[in-house]
């Protein structure tokens, strides 16, 4: 991580309030000092952390607030007064107060009233049913940002290993159509670009996995590694971005392989995500690359199924607000010309 710290606090959406989010942002809080955390606010219904956690809270009316109270108490900011929060059981009304933490803390950091985004995890189908239209928060902060969502990129990343999925929740029968040179070129600028402004790697060192088992071998187990990665990845090496590929993907993630990159991108989610969570389950962190401002999320989801037991483990989420820190500060770094 550069150097400093942050003049502004980071902003949490807190998520579905019937899931882990009030707990497991409770939990980072608890953990604030033996971990570092820079300070930050949380954005939700203040009254859905009590059903999950019984630390101190304090009601906030800005985010500058948060500086005066954090020692002590966990700032929030309220905006959405829950009819009631029963961990574990999500309901429409919680919906809606994620639906507008989520719109909230976009626009603090837009704004320049928060160094960056943090967002707490959320049920889709219940904000489907409240009028939510986008596949995921990734597609909705690029489009409040003004991304094209080609131009967003989720990165999956933890203590030695950063993943790309170039295409993400579509079924596996989809993907061959959906990979072309252009998303492909997309894809390797936007992580080569994410990883300078956002980690400091001044020249990134990017490995792109094949689709097919062995990489194709040669044409004789596909051909979409002749016909249509090598190309866009000659392409990208013309620009003069350092990549490799395509790969075999049962190769390239030991130890050994990894130490020869900065980020691997995977034609598909499963063959991101699976190496990625084996190795880093519980403290691993979703940043979008591309956007205007730093955005991180834990890389887990409501898990409904533990909320209220204080069974959750907080770790993704402290990684997410490290990473948000550091994030925010390489791009200050940046700004200033260090």
């Amino acid at each position: 991580m550069p150097s400093g710290r942050l003049e502004l606090p980071l902003a949490i959406s807190v998520g579905d309030p019937a899931g882990i989010g009030p707990e497991i942002i409770g939990k980072a809080w608890e953990a604030r000092h033996a971990s570092g955390l820079a300070p930050f606010f949380a954005i939700g219904d203040i009254g859905s952390f009590a059903p999950h956690w019984d630390g101190p809270v304090v009601r906030i009316e800005n985010p500058a607030d948060t500086f005066k109270h954090f020692d002590s108490a966990l700032p929030v900011i309220q905006l959405h007064n829950c009819l009631s929060v029963v961990p574990g059981r999500p309901d429409l009304d919680g919906a809606h107060c994620a639906y507008q933490a989520l719109e909230m803390a976009i626009g603090f950091a837009r704004a320049g009233s928060a160094a960056a985004l943090v967002t707490g995890p959320v049920s889709k189908s219940q904000l489907y049913a409240v009028g939510f239209t986008h596949p995921g928060q990734t597609e909705f902060i690029a489009e409040r940002c003004g991304v094209a969502k080609n131009n967003a990129v989720m990165m999956l990343a933890g203590p030695d290993l950063r993943v790309v999925p170039m295409t993400t929740h579509i079924p596996l029968a989809e993907v061959a159509a959906k990979l072309d040179g252009r998303l492909i070129r997309q894809r390797l600028r936007a992580t080569a670009k994410g990883l300078q402004r956002n980690f400091g790697i001044e020249n990134p060192r990017l490995a792109v996995a094949g689709f097919n088992p062995h990489a194709g071998e040669l044409g004789n187990m596909g051909r979409e590694e002749l016909e249509i990665f090598e190309p866009a990845i000659a392409q990208i090496r013309s620009e003069g971005f350092n990549v490799i590929g395509p790969l075999p993907a049962d190769t390239m993630f030991h130890a050994e392989a990894r130490a020869q990159y900065d980020a691997a991108l995977c034609a598909y989610h499963d063959q991101a995500l699976i190496p990625l969570k084996t190795l880093y389950f519980h403290d691993a962190v979703n940043i979008t690359l591309g956007l205007p401002v730093v955005r991180t999320s834990p890389d887990h989801g409501t898990a409904f199924g533990i909320a209220g037991q204080n069974k959750a483990l907080p770790y993704s989420m402290i990684a997410a607000i490290k990473m948000a820190e550091s994030a925010a500060l390489y791009r200050l770094a940046a700004a200033d010309g260090g």
